[in-house]
């Protein structure tokens, strides 16, 4: 029995000798702010964004139109039974966000 007390006191002393501090780094966290769009109506989408959008979705439909301070501009899509948002910028170049 003193031989199973013994044995169990040094298992666990020696657990305490790996305990070691670990120094952290601090991780820096950053936040991706998304440009505010506000909506426009469709007459005010330039020509060069709607001839854009017919030649690259054929059969599309516009479905809500928004611009924010950079003069791009986020486009509500459908086609057929399917919808996707689209960015572009005022001359009609395509934008992946």
């Amino acid at each position: 029995m003193k031989k199973l007390i013994l044995s169990a006191a040094i298992i666990l002393g020696s657990f305490t000798t790996f305990a070691q501090a670990v120094e952290s780094t601090p991780v820096e966290q950053q936040a991706k702010v998304q440009d505010e769009y506000t909506e426009i109506s469709m007459d005010k989408l330039p020509e060069a964004v709607t001839k854009a959008t017919e030649a690259t979705y054929p059969g599309s439909k516009i479905k809500a139109a928004y611009m924010n301070k950079q003069n791009q501009y986020k486009l509500e899509l459908t086609v057929k039974d399917q919808s996707a948002t689209v960015f572009a910028d005022a001359d009609g170049n395509w934008i992946t966000k």
